[in-house]
This record gives structure tokens, sequence and C-alpha cells, in this order.
């Protein structure tokens, strides 16, 4: 494949400047805090989504690293609320409190909270120009059907991935092969007569078959959530600190509801790795000194999670039935 690497390159650089996303606005920008935030919310997450929501608003209310850094954690989440995987926000806001600029090489920026192996490679290719590759689900997806790979190892891929790099043009090489996974190469139905890449796809007779699909199975999980109403018609929240939705506010999960709490419905919510089936649970209490109540306007301008946001919704179904 050595020899045909090259025209092969050269063919990926023309395809790109044909048929690229070049006016993504991460794109467009030598700003490496702006492509840093760009990378953290790209992972798990469409360009749609993030392009049309969210990259704006959050750097318009945090335009530098020193703004973030002097932002709270609330202030932060509530500006991801609504990207989910909420670690991502508090690694951002992490790091901005430990460094004034961001680092230039893999090392550095690999120490850093929340940046793995991809992301720091990204950052240096696309801030820094450095000559490594980076490594998407798309880019996987291209170098499996390239060297025919079913159930290939990271080591393998990250050994294929620099073997390829176009060492002089990093940045438009690595743009192009995740567009091309995501605008060509596609999981079903591959446009294979339109890739660049394919002289030298060893799968190409049966594209669909790399990487081998692993069967996926989304566990359930299930917890009865309380609803706690003072006298003043405030409601009791808490702010998490466990790893899982760190930082948001939500209401109370409890293993078993008070007798005297009323079963008004029940929400369910769907996450990358398992459901989430809640029954709610509403119950008048004294204020206590040691919990946190807010009114609805109030719990506005907290950051919540989907699945509280519809436990809220179902309250104040629960109160206009009550009322009428």
């Amino acid at each position: 494949m050595s020899n045909t690497l090259a025209p092969m390159r050269r063919q990926i650089l023309d395809w790109y400047r044909q048929n690229g996303r070049k006016t993504l606005p991460w794109r467009n920008t030598g700003n490496p805090y702006h492509i840093y935030v760009s990378e953290v919310m790209l992972q798990q997450t469409q360009v749609k989504t993030v392009l049309e929501r969210f990259y704006f608003p959050f750097l318009e209310a945090f335009p530098t690293l020193e703004d973030l850094a002097s932002a709270s954690l609330d202030d932060v989440l509530k500006k991801w609320e609504g990207l989910g995987y909420y670690t991502r926000a508090k690694h951002l806001h992490q790091t901005a409190r430990q460094i004034s600029k961001m680092p230039e090489t893999i090392e550095a920026l690999i120490k850093l909270p929340g940046i793995g192996k991809n992301t720091a490679h990204a950052i240096a290719a696309f801030a820094f120009k450095q000559p490594v590759p980076v490594m998407e689900a798309n880019v996987k997806r291209i170098l499996c059907r390239i060297h025919k790979l079913k159930t290939p190892s990271e080591k393998q891929l990250w050994e294929h991935a620099y073997a390829l790099i176009d060492k002089k043009n990093p940045f438009d090489y690595n743009q192009a092969m995740m567009d091309i996974g995501a605008m060509v190469c596609l999981p079903q139905n591959p446009l294979c007569a339109h890739c660049p890449l394919f002289d030298i796809c060893q799968g190409k007779s049966m594209p669909e078959g790399y990487p081998e699909k692993k069967k996926k199975t989304v566990p359930l999980r299930e917890e009865n959530i309380l609803i706690s109403l003072c006298s003043s018609g405030r409601l009791s929240l808490s702010q998490r600190s466990g790893k899982f939705l760190h930082g948001l506010w939500g209401f109370e999960s409890v293993e078993i509801p008070p007798h005297s709490a009323q079963y008004i419905g029940e929400v369910t919510h769907g996450y990358t790795h398992f459901k989430l089936r809640c029954k709610v649970y509403l119950c008048q209490e004294s204020p206590q000194k040691q919990k946190h109540y807010f009114d609805i306007k109030e719990i506005d301008t907290l950051a919540i999670s989907k699945a509280d946001e519809k436990i809220l919704k179902l309250f104040l179904l629960q109160c206009e039935k009550d009322s009428s």
C-alpha cells in the first residue's frame, strides 16, 4: 500500500476541497481554546446539535479560558444543560482553573481532566497543526474497512492511523477523514463509488461487515423519586456529588417512599448505557435546615438533568389536576 499513499493523500485533499464541511466554525479559527471546547462538545454529540444550540452560546458566556475559570460550576453546567454527559463540562471547568493557556503537546494535553488520547490528538492537529492523526468513530470505521478489520484493537487502529497520516497537511487530512466517514463511508449503505479511498479499500466488496457489529443490550435502571413540597410551595432539590450527573441539581431518589407520599406517575429517560424508569411520589413536609428549597422560577435557573425536567413537568401537571 505504501506506493499508493501519496496519490491517495492527494485524492483525500482534493475530495475535501470540493466536498468538505469547511464552514464549520471550529475549522475557521486559530484559537486553541475554541477548538478545545468544540472537541469536548463533539464527544458523543452530533455536529448539528453542537453547532445549532451549544457552541456559540457557550463561547459567548465564556469567551476565554480565564472567563471559564472565573465562572462558577453552576453557571457552566447551566450553559451545558441539554448537551448531556455533564462530566465533560466539569472537566472543562477544572482544566480552565489549572492552566492559563492550552498546552501544545499530546503528552501535556492528555494529563488534563477529561482529555483522552483522541481529544489530545485532535487539539494537537487542529489547534497546533501537529502531524498526528485523530481517531473518532468515523475514522475507526474507515480504517476497519480499508484493512478488512473486524475486531481490531485500539493499538492496531492507531498504528494504521499513523501510517496513513498526511504529515504535510494534518489539518485538512484529518478533517477530510472525519467528513468522509460522516458523508461517504457510512455505517449503512456507504457510497463507495464516491469515496477517495476506494482504490486502496480492501473491504469494499462487503463494507458493512467491517468492523463487526457488537450486540448491544440496554439495561433498565429503576428508581423511586420523591418530590418534597414544603408549605410555602417550594420544592427540595439537592446537588449531586457523584460521578454521574455531577454538579446538577435534582430530586431525591429513595429506596422506599414514605407512606404519606402520593404516587403521581412515571417518567422514563434513555441514556447511552442504560434506560432510567422513575416512579414519582409527592410528599408534603416541613422545611428542614439541611435541605435546599426552590420555587419554580428559581429551579429554572438551576442546571438540572433531562430526567429531572420530566419529573418537574409531571409535578406541574399534577398541580393542574389538583387545582381543576
